[in-house]
């Protein structure tokens, strides 16, 4: 297994964009114009290989010094309840030692997150037509 940090526009940000449709636009219905945006151009993206093919992936934006916001976490159906959503999860927090993190977690994802240490905070919103819920985690 094997964890990249990939730039806006290179190949490895390609493999990342190819999971998120997959997962996000494929399997969820969530609009293509919805799932890309301008942040992209901004974020660390990290993708998630395991025996060199693409498995996962997650971006991180940095919304205030010391406050980091996680997203787009999309694993592939083939690699899901093996633990690599974990393990990329905790490798998107390792680029940002001693900061805080938020996220906005679909609904069926908030027992992940809370296992890995996020706290589920405010009301229930919908974002491209799915509910979610946003969850911090305090530095450690």
């Amino acid at each position: 297994m094997e964890f990249r940090s990939c730039a806006f526009g290179s190949t490895d940000f390609d493999a990342c964009l190819a999971i998120r449709m997959e997962v996000f636009v494929s399997e969820q219905n969530v609009p293509e114009d919805e799932e890309r945006d301008a942040f992209d151009e901004t974020a660390l993206h990290i993708l998630a290989l395991v025996d060199g093919q693409p498995a996962a992936t997650a971006r991180a934006l940095l919304k205030a010094p010391g406050l980091i916001k996680i997203g787009r976490v999309a694993v592939r159906a083939a690699y899901r309840g093996t633990g690599l959503g974990g393990k990329l999860m905790r490798a998107v927090e390792a680029a940002y030692p001693g900061a805080a993190f938020m996220l906005d977690a679909q609904l069926q994802a908030l027992k992940f997150y809370a296992k890995l240490g996020y706290a589920a905070e405010g009301p229930v919103f919908d974002d491209a037509g799915i509910p979610h819920r946003r969850m911090v985690k305090q530095p450690v």
